[in-house]
């Protein structure tokens, strides 16, 4: 069994890394960075991205891509996350994008794709609400017909950019007194409706990070604006076509981590030796470690199987838990191992690997959440992968 890439795969990495290399703009290692500096960064990244041809690649060459291939959209991924770099619409490219190609008329195609392969919009994503997170179904945001339009009152939470995007696709509800999975509706919403206010939310790191709150007042949405058919946007929403399911971000920024961990241990001593010559120190990185080649194998896994036609489910929610919890555990060890230092965040003076292990001990606190929690998706691998009955 050959786990190797192929010649051609190797050639594409090796374009993609020097690619990355010269297009993306770090950030500076100076402090907490301004939201807005991290958009215009994310928009300068996403616009190299599309003049060299790799923003929309796994698209369909009719719709701007390039037809690329699973494995080759992984090892864009794989390279972008080694490197720390985002391009801002992930929303447009991996979600909207792929569900008007299959979902959408052939006018919707027309208006909304060339502007996601131009990298000239953002999508921010109309989903959660207050009280519906892992339990979407339960969404409570009305949106009631009224002749051409529908008129959409509630709230979203968790809109991700929602104050520099330009559209959003949004769930509401259609049909109150239908089952929950049904009498749903997919829009696609000008965020310059009137009617829409969006209100930024501080996370616990004192971070915006692009989170906000949208409200929505008598928004009036144009029925050519619904994709999909009217009280059945969960069907639309759940569409397979997603391209982010491998969780290959995860692996990679879990194995870039402990490289920079294991180099902190290499250069600092602890009691006249390094402390990569701890046993205890020693035993947990190797036990990391192969716990990343574990995660990694379980991503390339969704990938052949989608390269074969299978759509994964119970393999994602796999990738999900492992690759999430993994990098709780990673940053758990980093605090631990850089002591009262792995508290600090960027900025300090007295900080370690420039605050990182402090900003990753908060962030990945939330990763086990959003996306699916760790308790949905083990439901998920329990019933579809091992045919255990609902309770």
């Amino acid at each position: 069994m050959d786990f190797d890439f192929s010649p051609q795969d190797k050639a594409f990495r090796a374009e993609v890394r020097a690619f990355v290399k010269d297009a993306w703009q770090p950030p500076a290692d100076n402090g907490p960075e301004d939201e807005m500096d991290v958009v215009l960064r994310r928009k300068d990244f996403e616009k190299k991205m599309v003049a060299r041809g790799y923003l929309t690649m796994h698209w369909p060459e009719e719709y701007g891509g390039r037809n690329a291939g699973r494995m080759q959209q992984v090892i864009m991924r794989e390279e972008m996350a080694a490197a720390g770099a985002m391009y801002l619409d992930g929303q447009g490219v991996n979600m909207v994008g792929p569900n008007l190609m299959i979902h959408g008329t052939e006018e919707q195609r027309q208006r909304f794709l060339p502007d996601i392969a131009n990298g000239d919009v953002v999508w921010c994503q109309g989903f959660s609400e207050p009280n519906s997170g892992s339990d979407l179904a339960s969404l409570q945001c009305r949106a009631v017909a009224d002749g051409d339009d529908f008129v959409v009152n509630g709230q979203k939470v968790w809109t991700s950019y929602a104050r520099y995007a330009d559209w959003m696709h949004l769930l509401s509800r259609t049909d109150p007194e239908a089952p929950k999975h049904k009498g749903i509706t997919y829009f696609l919403v000008d965020m310059k409706t009137p009617g829409i206010s969006v209100t930024p939310i501080v996370n616990m790191m004192n971070e915006s990070a692009g989170f906000a709150e949208t409200t929505f007042e008598d928004v009036r949405v144009p029925r050519a604006n619904i994709l999909g058919e009217v009280d059945r946007g969960w069907y639309a929403a759940a569409t397979t076509l997603d391209f982010e399911r491998s969780s290959i971000g995860f692996t990679t920024q879990s194995r870039r981590t402990l490289e920079q961990l294991a180099r902190h241990a290499s250069d600092t001593e602890y009691r006249g030796r390094p402390l990569i010559e701890d046993p205890v120190v020693r035993d947990e990185l190797a036990d990391l470690f192969t716990a990343v080649e574990v995660a990694g194998l379980l991503s390339y896994r969704v990938t052949w199987l989608q390269e074969r036609g299978v759509v994964p489910n119970h393999e994602a929610s796999m990738v999900k838990v492992f690759g999430t919890e993994l990098r709780q555990r990673i940053s758990n060890f980093g605090v631990k191992l850089l002591g009262l230092a792995g508290q600090l965040r960027n900025g300090s003076a007295h900080a370690r690997m420039s605050g990182a292990i402090a900003r990753d001990y908060m962030w990945t606190m939330a990763e086990t959440v959003y996306g699916g929690t760790s308790e949905i998706q083990r439901n998920i691998m329990a019933t579809r992968g091992l045919g255990l009955p609902r309770s």
